[in-house]
């Protein structure tokens, strides 16, 4: 997938909801006019009206989006090999039949996604809610296990379901909440901090370094030709960090786009 045909996904999406916005408003002129011939009841089709007229001018604006994004774009394959040996990416997150988080080159590439995993008879990971990560050939390369008690734990894996570390989240106060990264034997190797009126999440290791960061209103003016919507988060990990390390860190991912929202 490149970013054109995300934009083209959306656009479509925001058609079938104007055109199912016109169905009841259809039942309700017709029962009217047939069997209830009363002018006032004809109001009750003014909301759904003006919801798919509105729908409509978004996908048509999505639609003129995605074309100019296909006009813009090169036609060749990207030259990222991997989601784990690039700095940048950049989020943008779907909500249809299920919660997706896709995730782009700066190219416009797709690089990956996060969703849903479903479960196939593993018996570690049986009766619990599992997020994988996927690669752009729709490979599984991490796996997220959420836990919850007393505090949010979400476990994260390797593509072998191996046990990495887990991101751990815990309200300390009314005001104050404790985001932390674990390792596989529970030594902290960093923290996430951010504010809680924008989304300006930064990840830090043990030693208060800033290694990685969630950002949205952030993005280069060179990218705008590919991604017209300058509010797109972007996602920045050091190139420093090995791919387990990358895995552990984009388990807040999880908290950020499937619980929080």
């Amino acid at each position: 997938m490149k970013i054109h045909e995300f934009y083209r996904g959306s656009a479509n999406i925001t058609l079938n909801g104007s055109i199912a916005a016109l169905v009841p408003a259809v039942i309700i002129a017709v029962g009217n006019l047939y069997y209830f011939h009363n002018n006032h009841i004809m109001l009750f089709t003014i909301p759904f009206v003006v919801y798919s007229f509105i729908s409509f001018q978004i996908y048509l604006y999505r639609r003129k989006q995605a074309i100019s994004i296909d006009r813009n774009m090169s036609h060749s394959t990207s030259y990222y090999q991997s989601l784990f040996s690039v700095r940048y990416l950049l989020v943008l997150y779907m909500n249809q039949q299920e919660s997706i988080v896709h995730l782009f080159y700066p190219d416009g590439h797709q690089a990956g996604m996060i969703k849903k995993y479903k479960q196939k008879g593993f018996f570690l990971f049986r009766k619990a809610r599992i997020y994988a990560l996927y690669n752009s050939q729709n490979q599984a390369v991490g796996f997220y296990k959420i836990k919850k008690s007393t505090s949010l734990v979400i476990e994260a894996y390797d593509q072998n379901k191996r046990y990495l570390g887990c991101y751990e989240k815990e309200r300390v106060s009314w005001v104050k909440i404790k985001k932390e990264m674990l390792d596989e034997s529970g030594e902290s190797i960093g923290s996430v901090e951010g504010s809680g009126y924008f989304m300006d999440e930064r990840i830090f290791n043990k030693t208060r370094q800033q290694v990685g960061q969630l950002r949205r209103g952030w993005m280069p003016v060179e990218w705008e030709g590919r991604f017209p919507e300058p509010n797109t988060p972007v996602l920045s990990l050091s190139e420093n960090l090995s791919e387990k390390d990358k895995l552990i860190r984009m388990s807040f991912l999880i908290d950020e786009y499937f619980i929080e929202r």
